[in-house]
């Protein structure tokens, strides 16, 4: 970034664009970004759009703070001077790389593009550069792009980068297709899952929230340079013209006081809260304040002599275990806004003073409670002061954007001495005109406003706060106050450890049901084919199961895995196909490694041949060492993912224990739930190695004992000389053939991201409550609360599955279920209230 003589203002720039969501912009986006400043050049990230998400991407890429372009919140005329504060803040940068939002021409409903990034690209005169998911065309993708190139004449598409490609072959096809329209292919990117950063209920996961997110950025920066030509990329980005333009400068838009005097304002941060725009603060700094970030999961106090607080937006619901145990802070702000802090709270900070958010209790300086509801409050809006507020004046309007899942009730003027933060232009999706809760002090709503449009918001909340006392709160109050010891229940060890599981956990000894987090099958019913073809085996009851039926479906499950018919059998479960395996041979020297599912100890103790045991540790993340298997192992069992550690062991390490004349059993029975089935072994044929697979977990139906082996088929035939005849039931045949069917595959695929997703806020949870976890990708988590915990939850109505009978674990560990999140946080805010110092890992 450099400036000419003439006061005209030289950036490189690009904007990076999609024909729609979902083609990759951020992952693109912040490859480019991070490719870029492994080459050493600064980079300036911005965002089109109010989204907070991907600027944080963005930071992380760049080093420097990732900022949002949005004409509908600060106007067209400062969208230049904002791009050119974020490329020279803090240190002048070489290129300045801008994301799209939507589809390139898509904008402000109602709006003909306004606020689109084909709009934004004509504010700042620059290139674009289109990301474009080709994974389901080939030369159609020429057509799409014509389109859009000569949609406006006054956007300038002056490269594409193909993302998602299949193969080698299928990306040529596209190219060829491509060059037809005249646009150069900049780099082809295949697909990687390990790259693609999770979604959840708003979008995707904040980067402060994803331990893995630099490492995943390392690998995607390594991918772009070798795939992407970045030297092209940059011509490009330097064929922008000169801005005629003055930066944005914080220090113009409010006035500081000539005093030394700099009053505190504390601003929520940490994991929970990361939706801040990089101007708000710039401008309460400029206004000579001090601003210091508090952290709702981990700090205990206020900043001390504070005199103004700011809780800006973020994800409270998923974290709000962590948020309600810290009850020191809660009592400390509710305390500091009764005393009249001038408090201002957008979405997620109105959560957070709200009495409850749904099960958790919040900090109460607010009338109201919140809850999640399954709609997405996602618009533009236009927002009217009726009253003077902290913030606002009768008749003043603002714009802002609403983007949200919860409900708070009820709302202000229904009595009190709040009136609405704001009333909001209705619109058919958005009837609701009232908005937040607001008195002199304090101004609490769902409307993100960004005060760089609206700089004289800043300036009153200072006002505000110069005017009013430092708030010192009770020091020893706000130290830190653990829960109350957790007193351990009397013993309630199993007469045969090997023999419980978890469905006998599911409810009080009065047979009062539980909140179930024992049974690690998927929290929902099953599919509606599904369900069909179970009624319709009632159908088949009157006769035994025809041996021509089963090897048809033994043909249909070898299909699906592209094997032989004969390298498959149908079993009742997995349970059943340990039985078989430990009658199928005079075993000598069985081994199970554990911890894992203990029906093999018992399938093997009852057939004579008690089995010796490989346990991993803990301090290895329970990883398999294949030079631990003793070599005259001729039976080695392990599950892969791992119950209940969810350890997934690699393939090759597992195809390392194959060994002449031993059989090598892994126990695929929630392989299904793992993203991509890295790992899998069922659909490669091995030597000596034997894959079991179970219906029962992803499709939750324990009730159907249904799944098959999958081996050589000399080992097959073992098997089935022991196993007891029409042992597979019609309705398990009936599941085993639906579940290969195409619709069935698309709802697995649908099931597992569903998991994930669930997963994330589990896991979330955990780490916010520093309990120790096991990575993983199972649909259970193991983790490690310590003694007692379990028993105690159970109390609370929560069943969890007890880790004390599998070989290797005691009674501090814990197997969680993956559960929705609306029973997975009611939960998590139990444990937090019970558990304090955990021990590591």
């Amino acid at each position: 970034m450099s400036t000419g003589s003439t006061g005209s203002t030289a950036l490189p720039r690009l904007v990076v664009a999609a024909p729609a969501s979902g083609h990759g912009k951020t992952t693109v986006t912040a490859g480019l970004m991070a490719a870029l400043s492994r080459r050493g050049l600064e980079v300036s990230g911005h965002k089109v759009g109010p989204d907070y998400i991907d600027p944080g991407y963005h930071a992380l890429a760049t080093g420097r703070v990732g900022r949002n372009l949005d004409p509908h919140l600060v106007g067209e005329h400062r969208i230049v001077p904002l791009l050119l504060h974020g490329a020279r803040t803090p240190r002048p940068a070489d290129v300045a790389v801008i994301e799209g939002v939507m589809g390139l021409f898509d904008g402000q409903i109602g709006g003909d593009g306004f606020s689109s990034t084909a709009h934004v690209a004509g504010l700042v005169q620059a290139p674009v550069v289109l990301v474009t998911d080709i994974s389901s065309a080939s030369r159609t993708v020429g057509a799409v792009l014509a389109g859009l190139a000569s949609y406006d004449p006054g956007v300038r598409v002056a490269g594409v980068v193909l993302n998602k490609a299949g193969s080698p072959r299928h990306a040529d096809e596209v190219r060829r297709a491509v060059a037809g329209v005249g646009i150069p292919v900049l780099g082809v990117l295949g697909r990687d899952d390990a790259i693609v950063a999770p979604s959840r209920h708003l979008g995707l996961v904040p980067a402060a929230e994803r331990g893995d997110a630099a490492t995943a950025l390392d690998r995607l920066a390594a991918q772009v340079a070798e795939r992407i030509d970045l030297d092209a990329v940059l011509e490009i980005a330097r064929s922008a013209p000169d801005l005629d333009a003055e930066p944005w400068d914080p220090q113009a838009e409010v006035t500081a006081p000539a005093t030394p005097e700099r009053p505190r304002i504390a601003v929520a941060g940490g994991r929970a809260f990361t939706f801040t725009y990089a101007e708000t603060t710039e401008l309460l700094e400029a206004a000579g304040c001090e601003v210091v970030v508090v952290d709702p999961t981990t700090d205990t106090a206020l900043p001390e002599d504070v005199r103004g607080i700011y809780l800006g937006g973020g994800f409270p619901e998923m974290h709000a275990a962590a948020i309600s145990r810290n009850a020191a802070l809660r009592d400390d702000l509710r305390a500091a806004i009764a005393a009249g802090v001038p408090t201002v709270a957008e979405c997620a900070g109105l959560l957070y003073l709200a009495d409850r958010l749904d099960h958790a209790p919040m900090v109460g300086a607010l009338p109201a409670t919140a809850a999640m509801t399954g709609r997405l409050s996602l618009a533009y809006r236009s927002a009217t002061s009726d009253v003077a507020t902290l913030l606002g004046r009768p008749g003043e309007t603002v714009t802002g954007h609403e983007f949200h899942r919860t409900r708070v009730e009820p709302p202000a003027g229904t009595g009190g001495e709040h009136h609405p933060a704001w009333t909001l232009e209705p619109t058919a999706a958005h009837p609701r005109t009232d908005d937040g809760y607001a008195t002199g002090t304090l101004h609490a709503s769902y409307l993100h406003v960004h005060w760089a449009g609206h700089p004289h918001l800043a300036q009153r909340f200072v006002d505000a706060v110069r005017a009013a006392q430092p708030h010192r709160g009770d020091r020893a109050d706000a130290a830190p106050r653990g829960p109350e010891p957790v007193v351990a229940a009397p013993a309630d060890a199993p007469r045969d450890p090997l023999r419980h599981h978890g469905d006998v956990e599911t409810s009080a000894p009065d047979g009062t049901p539980l909140v179930d987090f024992a049974v690690n099958t998927y929290d929902g019913p099953p599919p509606p084919w599904l369900l069909d073809a179970l009624r319709a085996s009632l159908e088949d009851v009157g006769a035994y199961p025809d041996v021509r039926r089963v090897r048809a479906v033994e043909a249909a499950i070898a299909r699906r895995h592209g094997r032989d018919p004969a390298e498959v059998l149908a079993v009742a479960g997995v349970a059943e196909a340990f039985t078989l395996v430990a009658r199928a041979r005079a075993w000598q020297h069985p081994l199970v490694v554990h911890p894992q599912f203990t029906e093999p100890d018992v399938a093997l103790a009852a057939a004579g041949t008690p089995a010796r045991h490989l346990v991993t540790r803990a301090e290895d993340g329970f990883a398999l060492d294949p030079s631990r298997v003793p070599e005259e192992a001729d039976l080695v069992v392990v599950g892969n993912p791992t119950n209940p550690t969810g350890r997934l062991h690699p393939a090759a390490t597992l195809r390392s224990l194959t060994r002449p004349q031993r059989l090598v059993v892994v126990d695929e029975a929630f392989m299904d739930a793992v993203p991509d089935q890295r790992h899998a072994l069922a659909d490669a044929p091995v030597p000596g190695l034997l894959v079991l697979r179970s219906l029962t977990k992803l499709w939750g139906i324990p009730g159907v004992r249904a799944g098959y082996v999958l081996g050589e088929p000399a080992v097959l035939d073992a098997l089935r000389a022991v196993q007891t005849p029409w042992s597979v039931s019609s309705a398990a045949l009936a599941v085993l053939r639906a579940t290969t069917e195409p619709e069935a595959l698309a709802e697995a695929a649908a099931r597992v991201r569903r998991l994930a997703t669930w997963r994330s806020v589990l896991t979330s949870g955990l780490d916010d409550l520093g309990i120790p976890h096991l990575p993983g990708a199972a649909p259970f988590v193991l983790a490690r609360p310590g003694a007692g915990v379990r028993e105690a939850l159970r109390v609370d109505g929560f069943a969890l599955r007890r880790a004390d009978t599998f070989p290797g674990l005691d009674a501090s560990w814990v197997r969680i279920a993956v559960r929705p999140p609306e029973r997975t946080r009611p939960m998590l805010t139990a444990l937090g209230a019970l558990t304090s110092g955990v021990p590591m890992l």
